[in-house]
Formats: structure tokens, sequence, C-alpha cells
């Protein structure tokens, strides 16, 4: 499947993917910052970092948060890859992200943890949805090294 071009506010500036021709980008969504699950989550992207990069690949991630708290973020975890404002959720919508979920036993709509690698022609790879935390960017990582 092809993804189509989008351009994005990030913590560089606007993100465009046509701006990636020729590199593999890792695009992960993850529900918000400064939470348990998408620190540890951002944090084993960001210690997988180096070998990312050595694959050709680049790291993006994705939440609903404003510019201000993903710059605030990136630097408190000494984050290397770039985090994408989506308030307006366009490209959460874009890909398919938003459920509805329980929290403390109430349904409240949110983002859905999901990871997509996308190739240097914009093709998608791999898509891994309602991902789990433990052991997850091991995985993307062994994909984007397979594709070498």
């Amino acid at each position: 499947m092809k993804i189509d071009d989008f351009s994005a506010v990030s913590t560089a500036g606007t993100f465009k993917l046509s701006a990636h021709k020729g590199e593999t980008v890792v695009l992960y969504f993850y529900p918000r910052d400064n939470t348990p699950g998408c620190t540890t989550e951002g944090a084993d992207f960001r210690d997988r970092y180096a070998r990312f990069r050595k694959a050709g690949a680049a790291i993006v991630g994705v939440s609903r948060d404003t510019l201000a708290s993903h710059t605030r973020w990136k630097e408190k975890m000494g984050f290397p890859f770039e985090l994408i404002a989506d308030p307006d959720e366009t490209l959460c919508k874009a890909f398919g992200v938003m459920k509805m979920k329980n929290m403390y036993g109430k349904k409240v709509r949110g983002i859905e943890r999901s990871t997509f690698v996308i190739d240097g022609a914009r093709n998608l790879v791999r898509e891994w949805r309602g991902v789990k935390v433990p052991g997850h960017a091991d995985e993307v990582l062994a994909v984007v090294e397979s594709m070498r």
C-alpha cells in the first residue's frame, strides 16, 4: 500500500514524508507525552536509534500533544528523533489509530499505540496496532534491518 505524502508540524519544524525519499521511516503513534508506557517506548526507540540510523531509517513519534509539550519531553528524554504534534488528529485519522479505549473503567477516545514502517518509495512495509511496549522497538528494528 502506498502512503500519501503528508506534512506536519514537528519539533524540527515541518516534517514532510516526501523529504525522506530513499529512506525508511518508522512512524510510531503513542497516546501521551510523559506517561509511563509512552516514556518506556520512546526510551526504547532512543536507545536503539544508532542502529535504526545505520539501517537507513528515521524514527518519528506522533501524538495529539502540543508542540510545546513535545519540545519539553524531547529535551527531558534526550530523544534524537522528532515528535509530530497532531492536536487536530489529521495524521491519527489518516492512519486510523483513534479508538475507543477503557481507562479505569471509563470509555475514552484516544490513540491506539501503533507503528508503521514506510520504505523509501512510501510503501507501507509493516504495521503494528495495539502495540505492547516490551520488546516492540526490537521487533521494529529487526524488520528495518531485514530491509537492507
